[in-house]
């Protein structure tokens, strides 16, 4: 079992988080989010809810932003910096997520996930997530959708 160092988790605050985020993204993904996009999301609050992880040494090491839709959040993106990778702050996120969303009134999670990424896929099922097929909107092939009852 890992043990996860001091860190904690907030709610994105301002730029400096933002940039953050932006710098996470590009580590994280091949066709990471951008400025715009987040902007965009940031406009509604009510709805687009990002969560950060801080260390000691890192103000933002990783981050998920989810929506809350109804009674269901859909978690949109979920990355650490590649050196907070397997250390258990993915899973203490993704808890404090899932209570987050419990607290606003969710009773579902939902979440897409290429099929290839096994370490995602992994720390969802240890979740509790459970592979609901293919999602067929998405144009991208591979892509999986998971849904947890929370």
């Amino acid at each position: 079992m890992n043990v996860v160092p001091v860190f904690r988790i907030d709610l994105l605050e301002g730029e400096a988080d933002l940039e953050g985020v932006l710098e996470v993204e590009r580590e994280s993904f091949t066709s990471p989010w951008t400025r715009e996009m987040y902007a965009w999301e940031l406009q509604n609050r009510a709805v687009c809810h990002i969560y950060i992880v801080r260390t000691p040494e890192c103000p933002v090491a990783g981050f998920c932003a989810f929506w809350l839709v109804f009674d269901e959040i859909h978690i949109n993106n979920i990355a650490l910096r590649p050196q907070y990778r397997g250390l258990g702050y993915g899973t203490a996120l993704m808890h404090h997520v899932l209570a987050e969303g419990r607290r606003l009134g969710a009773r579902r999670a939902t979440l897409e996930v290429r099929a290839g990424n096994t370490g995602a896929r992994r720390l969802y099922e240890r979740l509790g997530f459970r592979d609901a097929g293919a999602y067929r909107p998405n144009p991208v092939q591979g892509v999986r959708y998971m849904s947890l009852e929370i």
